[in-house]
């Protein structure tokens, strides 16, 4: 690092995630009772960047069209989610009924595990290393 001051007119972070759905009330309701996230009276959710444990990046990368990281979802996009205890919040999803699709230890990255939303979007469950 050169001790140079980063130029104004930049990208600074992730502001948030966007995306329509045939009924936003009844996948907003999921989010809220099986995934835990709390709605707030205009309708969507704020997760804190600066939350204790919560990872000090936002990761953005861009697959090829078909190379089936976001299978079974039909969907151009996969929602993380960070988590600070996997196994908790999977047991969690499973006794609300919710198929966990796979399960893996990601080494230095961390625990990982995904499901999909009622509308078929695949949401990949993070736990980082510490």
């Amino acid at each position: 690092m050169t001790g140079e001051a980063e130029p104004v007119g930049r990208i600074t972070g992730i502001g948030g995630v966007f995306f329509t759905s045939p009924d936003p009330k009844a996948l907003t309701a999921w989010y809220r009772d099986v995934l835990g996230l709390k709605v707030e009276a205009w309708g969507g959710v704020m997760l804190r960047a600066d939350a204790p444990g919560h990872p000090p990046v936002v990761t953005v990368n861009v697959f090829e069209t078909g190379a089936g990281y976001l299978a079974p979802s039909k969907r151009e996009f996969m929602l993380n989610f960070a988590v600070d205890d996997l196994g908790t919040f999977v047991a969690r999803l499973k006794a609300k009924g919710v198929a966990v699709l796979k399960e893996e230890d990601g080494g230095a990255y961390g625990k990982f595990a995904w499901i999909v939303d009622p509308d078929g979007t695949k949401i990949e469950l993070w736990e980082p290393k510490r």
